[in-house]
């Protein structure tokens, strides 16, 4: 038996027992939403047609507790949210039979689409979802980005505190002009503006390396406020041009876009001399360790402010796709309380120390 040839057909075995339990998740999940619905209808139109009032619902929770007591997720809230969800999404079939790129243009598609969506994501999320974002077409992008990126629920909250539907897309770019379509739509809709980076608290007033270190202190929460797709190379990268070193503040390779992503901390103002250095790094970078394979790398500036003319005609004449954005610390502390102050882990290890007598 030759080994190579075995372990191609082990790696193929394993990726379709992975794609095959994985559309099994999905098909039981969008069976439990559909039932979840079909409930929440039924126990609305009885309500109206014969004149139930809310202890129904109560009564319906405790006689499925008493007569099928193996079975979990019946409970008088759950319930309730299943009547809510109804209401949210009132027409037939919550689950579409036919691909989505065949359903035509129409108001009736798009609600059609909607379900699709909804009926893929968890009860957890739906049920966040319909609780946070009263507005249809903004919960549908949510439910979009939760199966583009995998979200877990306390996620989903988090992008839907910061807003995220207002900052995603919104950075200042050359995209258009320096990447063909539909890259440079991609590349767009993969940066924001602002970054919120309130998962560091920082002393004022701070120094560009200090952030860095900050964020790279908590890489995981950096690269999800970045979004899915960032995978972290390294910090203060050095490339060697013409004799002389250079140092890249953080360098990251996004696995979708297929390209290196340099970002720039700058406090303060936004400059124009900033873009300049960018389409310099980007260049280094495409010519030094780019693989021939990869798409162009693209570079992101991160200052507090910015004025939105300034950057464009600073990003105007440049050749590297760039993009511009403001980051946020909405946590940053005056030094003399932050030192007064218990850090994250040490509240956290007191936690732990308490529980544990």
């Amino acid at each position: 038996m030759d080994i190579k040839d075995y372990q191609s057909l082990l790696t193929d075995i394993k990726a379709r027992i992975r794609k095959a339990q994985t559309k099994a998740a999905l098909a039981v999940n969008a069976e439990m939403i559909m039932l979840y619905w079909d409930i929440g209808k039924t126990v609305k139109q009885l309500q109206s047609e014969q004149g139930w009032g809310a202890t129904v619902v109560a009564r319906l929770a405790n006689d499925i507790k008493n007569e099928l007591p193996e079975v979990k997720g019946f409970s008088e809230r759950n319930l309730l949210f299943m009547v809510q969800f109804y209401k949210e999404y009132d027409t037939e079939d919550l689950i579409v039979k036919r691909p989505v790129s065949q359903l035509e243009n129409s108001n009736h598609a798009k609600i059609e689409f909607m379900k699709q969506v909804v009926s893929q994501i968890p009860w957890g999320h739906n049920i966040l979802l319909i609780q946070k974002v009263k507005e249809k077409n903004i919960r549908l992008w949510y439910a979009q980005q939760t199966l583009l990126n995998g979200w877990s629920r306390d996620v989903l909250s988090l992008m839907i505190k910061s807003d995220l539907h207002f900052r995603q897309g919104e950075a200042i770019n050359n995209f258009s002009k320096t990447l063909p379509s539909p890259q440079s739509d991609l590349v767009k809709e993969t940066l924001k503006d602002p970054y919120i980076f309130d998962f560091i608290t920082i002393a004022q007033p701070f120094t560009e390396r200090e952030l860095e270190t900050e964020l790279v202190k908590h890489v995981e929460k950096f690269l999800l406020e970045l979004g899915a797709g960032f995978a972290f190379v390294g910090r203060q990268y050095k490339l060697v041009v013409g004799d002389q070193d250079f140092y890249l503040d953080l360098l990251f390779y996004h696995l979708k876009m297929r390209c290196f992503v340099v970002v720039d901390l700058k406090r303060g103002d936004f400059k124009p001399e900033y873009a300049g250095k960018m389409n310099f790094y980007c260049s280094a970078v495409d010519d030094l360790i780019k693989h021939p394979t990869d798409k162009p790398t693209i570079g992101l500036i991160l200052c507090q402010t910015k004025n939105k003319i300034m950057a464009e005609y600073a990003l105007r004449d440049m050749n590297k796709p760039i993009g511009i954005s403001e980051f946020e610390l909405t946590r940053s502390l005056p030094k003399n309380l932050r030192s007064s102050l218990p850090t994250i882990e040490e509240i956290e290890n007191e936690l732990k120390n308490d529980g544990d007598l």
